[in-house]
């Protein structure tokens, strides 16, 4: 009989740790149940590791190519066709990838008599922890064709929210890189050129012109040094990267940034409400859910506060009440979680504030692009006219005293 290891809450909310055999998952958390403890994790011994480390939906493959391959497995589920019929046809449709080795391998594995839920949780690098737990919890429900038509819906939207972010980010990252190239160019191979003329005339040259110099000298002669500043500074930013307080400290300044911190946090919102909306809708019992969701969560500071939530609610607090003690989270999506929490839709009312964020979101960041636009041509403007002027005023100079 295979050994489960397992995090449950017990009665007085405390976190508890062991190990218990059962036939399956499900069978462990059954009698995780009858013992009075609220299951938080469960994994097989020797099985496939558990997910938490995964932090999205999904991974490995497009959200596109996931939320297509979702749609039509719940067209199959809610059509009656036996699973590993539908998984069987899924593959056939699918071209040769990761996506289809990976479906190959969940056939496989429903044929030997697993569920699909733990068939998909031995493909982590496809198949994150929160689409996992929302599989099993519609099994568990037998609602598992509406849970898989909720999370296609959901993977489509966070992809167009990602396009949208990208496609706004396109034209100013081009700008800088064109502006970067142009004045790279006027200050190593123009300037240098036209320097020859005021060396021999041994003029006084303005201090504008002079720092120009200065700095062409530099990079004709010295170019290796900042390049090789940003080539070291990668690798030392991902070593750095991996200590958790670095980490912690860099969200935190990311969400002070002006202007950019307050975007990010709407975003942050956003997601955090409706992936736990989706994973209350679908069934997934609250204390996991919000582990889940954490999880999704990749800003630090914010995990750090939820983990203090889940202690709280763990505890027999409201959702609301816990956020309420925070200024990550505003009023409105507190406002919305009490009253969800009072009327007993509190899965619906976090979708309706993910959507409001996500909404808000998309104006903020399509105004900033609206005034950025004109902003960076000003900015490569006044760059190429400072170099001309540099260029031009002892010239003029030159001309003066020729008269």
């Amino acid at each position: 009989m295979p050994t489960f290891r397992y995090k449950a809450y017990n009665p007085a909310g405390s976190s508890v740790a062991g190990s218990i055999e059962a036939d399956s998952e499900r069978q462990a958390m059954q009698q995780l149940k009858g013992k009075g403890l609220l299951a938080r994790e469960v994994v097989e011994e020797g099985g496939a590791k558990d997910t938490a480390k995964s932090f999205s939906f999904r991974r490995g493959v497009s959200a596109s190519d996931l939320s297509l391959f979702t749609r039509r497995l719940a067209t199959l589920v809610a059509s009656a066709v036996p699973l590993f019929e539908a998984m069987g046809s899924l593959c056939d449709q699918e071209e040769n990838g990761p996506l289809r080795q990976a479906l190959v391998r969940v056939k496989e594995r429903i044929a030997e008599g697993a569920s699909l839920s733990r068939a998909l949780a031995a493909e982590p690098s496809i198949f994150g922890e929160s689409y996992v737990s929302m599989v099993a919890a519609g099994e568990a429900g037998g609602a598992l064709d509406a849970v898989l038509e909720r999370l296609a819906d959901f993977l489509e939207e966070q992809e167009q929210v990602r396009s949208k972010v990208t496609s706004a980010l396109a034209y100013p990252i081009l700008m800088l890189l064109v502006g970067g190239g142009v004045m790279i160019f006027l200050l190593t191979v123009v300037i240098p050129k036209i320097v020859v003329i005021f060396e021999d005339s041994k003029a006084a040259l303005p201090l504008l012109t002079i720092m120009l110099i200065k700095i062409s000298h530099f990079l004709r002669g010295w170019w290796w040094i900042p390049l090789g500043l940003i080539i070291a500074s990668i690798p030392l930013y991902r070593k750095a990267m991996l200590r958790d307080n670095l980490r912690f400290k860099r969200d935190a300044l990311l969400l002070k940034l002006p202007v950019a911190g307050g975007m990010l946090q709407g975003l942050i919102l956003s997601r955090f409400a409706r992936v736990l909306g989706l994973l209350l809708s679908s069934g997934v019992p609250i204390m996991r859910a919000l582990e889940i969701t954490g999880e999704v969560l990749v800003n630090r500071v914010y995990r750090s506060y939820l983990r203090e939530v889940m202690e709280e609610v763990a505890q027999g607090g409201s959702l609301s009440a816990s956020l309420k003690k925070s200024p990550l989270f505003p009023p409105l999506l507190v406002h919305l979680a009490g009253v969800g929490e009072k009327g007993g839709n509190l899965e619906q009312m976090l979708v309706k504030a993910g959507v409001a964020y996500e909404r808000e979101f998309g104006t903020r960041l399509q105004r900033l692009m609206g005034l950025m636009e004109p902003l960076l041509v000003l900015a490569m403007g006044v760059a190429v006219g400072t170099v001309v002027l540099a260029v031009l005023l002892p010239i003029f100079e030159m001309n003066q005293l020729i008269k």
